[in-house]
């Protein structure tokens, strides 16, 4: 057992507030990577606290379609799907101070909107253009979950917006691709990045500027 009881009853009382139908896609491996076992583990416990969840566990290798149509190319994976598939990924364990970010996560895409002020949703709204965000987190760092929402709420506000959250420590070929050495550090479009806690404001400031940049994100 993963989450603790009085976890467990938090989480319980946080689920009163799902409206719609939630997905939980794991992608893991029968021979298990280093933080397959952990992660199946806590989606499958999260899943049971709610009947409008949904926990679905695919084999990375033997699912071969399904990390295709979910466009997973590591493990381990979670997709939030609620009515669509609103391009939330998680890729690590959610743990330490990540944990929150997916039960709130569950509970925006159970009702497909977010608690972001109506001006930036306006602003969200004027992007027309496919943006991949990735953001790099760690457990121990406070400000990594404020950043990680951030991104997950603008995928679900834009359909062009797909936004993934990714452990750094669990991906350490990936913190060396985009020289990653603090958290949060935020990937936009592949040639784009700024590091730390922003304002939506400045953040969609920096989607935009990464549109103005040549790269056609079919990414990766």
């Amino acid at each position: 057992m993963v989450l603790q009881e009085a976890q467990r009853a938090v989480i319980k009382k946080q689920f009163e507030k799902l409206e719609g139908d939630v997905e939980l896609i794991v992608f893991t491996q029968e021979f298990e990577c280093q933080f397959c076992k952990e992660t199946r583990e806590l989606v499958l416990e999260i899943g049971a606290l709610s009947p409008k969840i949904k926990t679905k566990i695919y084999d990375f290798v033997k699912d071969g379609d399904m990390d295709l149509k979910y466009n997973i190319k590591k493990i381990p994976a979670i997709a939030i799907v609620g009515k669509r598939d609103y391009g939330i990924r998680y890729y690590g364990v959610p743990a330490g101070y990540e944990f929150p970010v997916i039960v709130e996560d569950i509970v925006d895409a159970s009702r497909g909107t977010t608690l972001l002020s109506d001006n930036i949703k306006k602003k969200l709204a004027e992007i027309k253009k496919p943006v991949h965000i990735q953001v790099f987190v760690s457990p121990t760092c406070p400000f990594c979950p404020r950043v990680a929402r951030m991104a997950h709420q603008f995928a679900i506000e834009n359909e062009f917006i797909k936004a993934d959250v990714v452990e750094m420590t669990e991906f350490p070929y990936l913190a060396q691709k985009y020289s990653v050495m603090s958290v949060p550090h935020i990937i936009i479009n592949e040639d784009t990045s700024f590091i730390g806690l922003q304002p939506p404001e400045a953040f969609i400031d920096m989607i935009n500027m990464a549109l103005r940049r040549s790269y056609n994100p079919m990414y990766s």
